[in-house]
Order: structure tokens, then C-alpha cells, then sequence
């Protein structure tokens, strides 16, 4: 009898070892019952679902009906990887609900041996029929713990140096009207934004409008999901740190002049307006600038996109042309030897070198590859340099989002045939420029733009060097939807140049996804 046991469970353990070694990582690291053990938290909870971004867990009052978080939760965290860049090494976001107990959330990051090491957002609420509705503050909350997780961990330091100042929610609510935007929940964000902007603190002072004065003027006019990243990135490179963590937090001066270097402009005036400017914080903003000698210029457009997994999947970050260190590529949230597809945009190229400073064997791409395995390059790069290709490619496509400066315009998710984002909210009066654009000889050029409108009466006008010359105009028809897509053009000429170009809208009610330049 021993002996049959014996050959009975030889095979199956040697079956379950196969399983596990067959098992996509993802599916061995989430286990299927948590026993919490911070705070008063002391529930055992069941793990309902997971994939390779989020694994939810509920305590055993939560309905089991409810299923709208194995959806939202993992499109969220989803987002925020492509937008922030990697939170350590485990792409699993741990989401814990609870019913009937522990009302509000708190987050918890890799760096936090309180939550096992885990990125973790723990939710709860005081009703018996909590998470119900997966509508308004259900999403809220959800969201707003993400974004702790975003202002503790990003680019691989811990904590949040600005937390002191802005305190719980100043930047999570800047932080849930992007996510809301960039997964293209309009309504939803329209919502955020109108529960947002007449609310005041007391700090810094009595009735400060954050969200109003400060956050969304940035967000709006510097460019949107772009600049929230841009500082992170800007502190992660120069902030001193002790170990992995920051090692001293923010005073105002040196607040506002990161999120300047985010913007690519002084923002001392708008820090004035929204929050008034004490005599202390002068001296401290002008030591700032000596100790932090970053300078106030905009990076430029997204030009190349690098990602961590095959087929474009897993964590992102979007460069502008320049040269990227192992440190700077860091700061950007890119590991060192992580880096397995990329998107180029037309006009550019990126040059992967296998060692840190620009050394070692090189792969250069001038388009999008989905898999950089079959180079023999899959985690391979540690520096790469991102630049513009031979200035005689005969038709040169512009992403609208990737603009290097705008006024009143936002971006949201596009159904559009090349997905991505679209600009929209646009307005008469509304702006965009793009820096940098080459016109190599002298002559005519077709200028395509793609657009969308649900009822027409648009208009743009094309320029060069903030409306310094107006090559032409363009009148936008209706397409019957505000993601129905149409391509209309003008033909243009242009002495040969690098100019700044210019769109702007004559007339508004209209969404924008990219022009194109052929010359003719």
C-alpha cells in the first residue's frame, strides 16, 4: 500500500511542479487569502480575481456579486504604469475592499514591509451594501489611493517630499481627473472637475482654490498627464535621498520651482495668485534655483515610447529627444535591462546601447517594433539616445498630444484607428505649437489634419512661430460623433526651415488626433 501511495503522488507532484513552472508569473504571486495585519486591520480576505496587473480581494461581507473592480481597478493601474512609469518589480496592484468596516482607504507601496512589499490599496465603508454602485465615489476612492501610490514610489524613491504641503488630497485630485480623462471616462471627469473647483483650504492660506488656481491652470496649459510625470521625473534626479527614500521633504520655494521645471515655465506668478508669496518664500524659491539648476525650457514632445513587455505591455515611459543615462532613464521609471518594445514617431529614432554612458553593441529603430526579441535585445538596454531622423523623409506625422505647448485644450482616449489619445475640449481662441518642425526645401506642402466633430462649424488656422506667418485655414466639417474621424487638408508654402508651428482654433467643437506634412 505504501508503495502505490508512493507512485500515486510522485506523479501529481511532479504535475503540480509543471504547472507552476507553465504559470505565467503573475498567476504564483497573488495568493488566494491575505490575512491583514496593519492597523486594526486583522480580516483574512479572498482573493475574487486577478490577471497580470491586479489581483481584488474582499472580506467576507463584501458581495460577490459586484465585479466592476477586476475592470476599473486593473484599467487605473494600467494607465498610471504607462503614465508613471514601474513600481517595483511585482506589476500586481493588491486592491482589498471591505464592507461594514474600516471606513476610508489607505495606500501602501513595495518600499512598505507593513503590506509585504506590495503596491496595496485597502478600502472600506461603514454600509452594509458598500460598493454597489461602481459610480461616483466608489471610483473616487479607488482612484485616490492609486494615487498615493504614484507620490510614495514613483521612479523608484520612496515617499512623498511634497506631502507636508499639500497634504491628503491637493494631489490626488489633480491625479483622478487625469486617470478619468486619459481612460477617456469624460463624464466622469467632467464630474470630478465640477466637484473640484470651487472647493477651498485653509492652507496656505484661508481659501485656497488648489484644484482651480493652481493644479489645473498647470495641468490644462503645460501639458497634461506630461507635466504631473515631469516632476516626479525632475525630483527623482535631483532631490537628495538617503537610501531608496527622499531624505528631506519640500519647502514652498523649492515646490514651486519643480513644478516649474515641470512646466517648462516660471510659474511664480500663477504661485502668487493661488497661494500668495511670503517674503520667506522668495529666498527660498531663489535658492532653489542655485541648489536644483534645472532651467524652466519645455522638453519637446513625446518622440519615442519604450516598454517593458512584448506587444507594448507593461510599464511605459514617453521621452522627448535627448540622451538618456541608466540614471536618467531611471528617473524616468525604466529599469535598468527592462526594456522589451518600442513606438517611434514618424521623424524620429532611438538608439539602444547594451551599457550604461552610450557604450557596448547598438540596435537602432525608425518604427514602432513589438517585440524587440527577435534583435537579440530583449532586456538588454541600458542608455539610449532619442533624436530626429534624416530631415528628408518626405511626409513627417505629428501626434496632436504631442505638443510642446498649448492653451485650453485637454487630451482623452481615441478610438481612432492608430488608438492612442486625441486633443479635445477645444475652444475658440485654443492653442497648440509644435517646436521644431523641418521643413527641408522651399515649396508646397500638404498639411493633413484629422479630426472629428459632432455637429461642425470648426476652424483652424496654421502658423509659424506663434502666428508670426499664417500659411491657411481650414473649415472643419461635422462627422456625426466626437470619435467619428475624418481627414480634410489645405496645400501650403513654406520657405525651408525649422519653425515652431502653430494650430489654433478660429472656431471650437472639434477634436483633433494629428496632422501630417507631405511635401509635394
Amino acid at each position: 500500500m505504501s508503495r502505490e501511495v508512493s507512485l500515486t503522488l510522485r506523479p501529481l507532484a511532479l504535475s503540480f511542479v509543471l504547472s507552476l513552472l507553465s504559470a505565467p508569473a503573475w498567476a504564483q504571486s497573488a495568493p488566494a487569502t491575505w490575512t491583514e495585519h496593519w492597523f486594526e486591520h486583522n480580516q483574512t480576505v479572498s482573493r475574487v480575481y486577478q490577471d497580470p496587473d491586479v489581483a481584488v480581494y474582499f472580506d467576507s461581507a463584501v458581495s460577490r456579486s459586484i465585479t466592476w473592480p477586476n475592470t476599473f481597478v486593473g484599467d487605473v493601474w494600467r494607465y498610471t504604469r504607462r503614465t508613471y512609469g514601474h513600481f517595483g518589480t511585482d506589476a500586481q496592484l493588491y486592491a482589498i475592499f471591505h464592507t461594514a468596516k474600516y471606513s476610508g482607504g489607505h495606500p501602501s507601496t513595495y518600499f512598505d514591509g507593513s503590506h509585504d512589499y506590495r503596491n496595496v490599496i485597502d478600502v472600506g465603508s461603514s454600509s452594509t451594501t458598500a460598493w454597489t454602485s461602481g459610480t461616483g465615489n466608489d471610483l473616487d476612492i479607488v482612484t485616490h489611493e492609486v494615487g498615493h501610490i504614484v507620490e510614495l514610489g514613483s521612479k523608484g524613491v520612496h515617499n512623498s517630499p511634497a506631502f507636508g504641503l499639500w497634504g491628503d488630497s491637493k494631489w490626488a485630485e489633480i491625479y483622478i481627473y487625469d486617470v478619468y480623462l486619459g481612460l477617456g471616462r469624460t463624464s466622469d471627469a467632467n464630474r470630478w472637475y465640477n466637484l473640484m473647483v470651487n472647493g477651498t483650504d485653509g492652507f496656505p492660506r484661508a481659501n485656497t482654490h488648489w484644484f482651480r488656481d493652481w493644479f489645473h491652470p498647470i495641468y490644462k496649459n503645460h501639458g497634461g498627464a506630461q507635466v504631473l510625470n515631469r516632476y516626479f521625473v525632475l525630483l527623482a534626479q535631483y532631490l537628495p535621498k538617503n537610501g531608496s527614500d527622499y531624505a528631506r521633504n519640500l519647502n514652498w520655494g523649492e515646490f514651486i520651482h519643480f513644478w516649474s521645471g515641470a512646466a517648462g515655465v516660471n510659474l511664480k506668478t500663477l504661485a502668487t495668485s493661488a497661494f500668495g508669496w511670503p517674503t520667506e518664500w522668495e529666498t527660498q524659491f531663489v535658492q532653489a534655483q542655485r541648489d536644483f539648476p534645472f532651467t524652466y525650457a519645455n522638453p519637446g514632445p513625446s518622440a519615442v515610447a519604450v516598454f517593458q513587455d512584448i506587444n507594448h505591455g507593461g510599464y511605459a515611459a514617453a521621452l522627448p529627444v535627448g540622451r538618456y543615462s541608466l540614471a536618467a532613464l531611471n528617473a524616468w521609471g525604466v529599469r535598468n535591462d527592462d526594456i522589451t518594445s518600442v513606438r517611434v514617431a514618424n521623424g524620429y529614432k532611438v538608439t539602444f546601447y547594451a551599457d550604461d554612458n552610450f557604450a557596448g553593441a547598438t540596435l537602432t529603430k525608425t518604427a514602432d517594433d513589438a517585440s524587440l526579441v527577435d534583435d537579440g535585445w530583449n532586456d538588454v538596454a541600458s542608455s539610449l539616445v532619442v533624436s530626429a531622423a534624416s530631415t528628408s523623409t518626405p511626409s513627417t506625422l505629428v501626434q496632436a498630444e504631442a505638443y510642446s505647448s498649448m492653451s485650453g485644450v485637454a487630451t482623452e482616449a481615441t478610438t481612432d484607428t492608430d488608438g492612442g489619445s486625441n486633443v479635445g475640449f477645444i475652444e475658440a481662441g485654443d492653442w497648440m505649437a509644435y517646436n521644431g518642425i523641418n521643413f527641408p526645401a522651399t515649396g508646397s506642402y500638404r498639411i493633413e489634419y484629422r479630426v472629428a466633430s459632432l455637429s461642425g462649424g470648426g476652424r483652424l488656422s496654421l502658423d509659424l512661430n506663434a502666428g508670426a506667418t499664417v500659411l491657411g485655414t481650414v473649415d472643419l466639417p461635422a462627422t456625426g460623433g466626437w470619435q467619428s474621424w475624418t481627414t480634410v487638408s489645405h496645400t501650403v508654402n513654406v520657405t525651408a526651415g525649422t519653425y515652431n508651428v502653430g494650430i489654433y482654433a478660429q472656431a471650437g467643437g472639434w477634436n483633433f488626433n494629428w496632422f501630417r506634412i507631405t511635401r509635394l
